[in-house]
Order: structure tokens, then sequence, then C-alpha cells
């Protein structure tokens, strides 16, 4: 009979929850508080849609190209840092073999059994052993910036679609209000959802979006109004 438990962690989602949660997010603060703005200075409901439309497309593109760049750029240094290691165990072996079983014995392990551990677990793969026990390079925290540029801007779009899908089934007057009402129910379910995902409180996550979502919008329609007014 087979009694193997399967366990699933959830820091093993925190690369795509990340990307998702942040491209989401921001989705919904930046085109609502573009919308907001807009439709606060006065301008006219097809400005409004095209502000939120140009926000949807510059935003993903954005979000696209920033994830990458900065994702590739971890990317590149854990490259570098497991090149160094390749370097190190072909050039000291014992050396490196020493280095782990201190690692070991740091970790509570007596010093035969931090040495024994050592050596079985260089022979398995030493570089993997490394990767993991030295740098801290675990498999599912590798960078992927193709995965995490993709997962950024999919999110983002979908984020924008939704304040941008309240604002062209409401009349111009009731922009503002109505978007700002929508995104913060947005924001919040999203919030939830992404607490669940991570198995992280609810409440806290649902707050804290609500509240910078709330800032970010309050702040977009106060300029919108004072420089609309100016303006005008």
């Amino acid at each position: 009979m087979d009694t193997t438990i399967i366990e699933r962690h959830t820091v093993e989602r925190t690369g795509w929850l990340r990307a998702a949660v942040l491209g989401a997010n921001d989705g919904i603060v930046s085109t609502a508080s573009l919308i907001i703005g807009v439709a606060a200075a006065a301008g006219s409901e097809g400005q409004v849609l095209l502000a939120g439309l140009a926000a949807l497309v510059a935003g993903a593109m954005s979000m696209a190209a920033g994830e990458y760049v900065s994702v590739s750029s971890q990317a590149d240094s854990e490259s570098a840092d497991l090149a160094r290691e390749r370097d190190e165990l072909a050039r000291h072996p014992e050396a490196e073999l020493e280095e782990l079983a201190a690692i070991y014995r740091a970790r509570g392990l007596s010093s035969d059994l931090a040495q024994e551990v050592a050596h079985a677990l260089t022979l398995h793969d030493a570089l993997a052993t490394h990767a993991r026990d030295e740098l801290g390079l675990a498999d599912f925290h590798r960078a992927r910036p193709v995965q995490a540029a993709c997962c950024s801007a999919i999110c983002f779009a979908a984020g924008a679609s939704l304040p941008l899908a309240a604002a062209s089934a409401l009349p111009l007057e009731k922009i503002a209000p109505g978007v700002a009402g929508a995104s913060l129910l947005f924001l919040m379910l999203l919030g939830a959802l992404g607490a669940r995902a991570g198995r992280a409180s609810i409440g806290r996550a649902v707050t804290r979006v609500a509240f910078w979502g709330a800032a970010a919008m309050g702040a977009t329609w106060l300029v919108g109004s004072l420089f609309g007014t100016t303006l005008g």
C-alpha cells in the first residue's frame, strides 16, 4: 500500500503569482485612475474611453518590458553565480565539500553527519546542491523572464479591461464615481483571490489593495478637477 504523502506548498507559486497579482492590480489602478482623472477634467466620453484604451495597451507593453528586463537581470546574475560555482567545484572540490559541510553544521547537524551528507549530495549532484544550499537558488525560485513578462502583460490587460468596460457602460457624468466604485470592488476581489491562492490573510490583502487603489484614484480625480477647471 502506497502511503506517500504529496504536499503542495504555496511558495512554489510565488514566481507567477507575484507577476499576476502585480499586473492585474496595476491594470485596474492605473487605468481606472487615468479614466477618472480625464473624466474629472471634463473630457468628452470619447476622450475618456480613448485614454482608457491607450492606458491598457501602453501599460500592458510597459509591464511586459519591465518584467522581462528586470527578471532577465536576475537570471543573468543567477547564471553568473552558477558559472562561478561550477568553476570552483572543478578547481577546488575539497574546499567546496568542506564549505557544504560547514553549512550543514551551522544548521544543526553533527560534524560527522554533516560531512556524510555533504559527501553524499556532492556525489549525487554537486552543482545543484551548492545552488540550493549555498546560493539559495531553488528551482521554483529561478528567474523566468518570458513567463514573468507574458503573465504581467496578460494580467495587466485583463485588469485594465474592467474599469474600461465600466466606463463604456456609463454616461459621462457618472463615469468618475461609477468607475471608482467598480474598480474598488474589482481590487478587493483581486486581493481576496491573491490571498486565497497564497493562503494568506484575506482581510489584510483586501484592505491593502483597497486603500492604495482609493488613494491613487482620489489623487488623479483631484488633479483632473484642478487642472480641468484651470484650463477650462
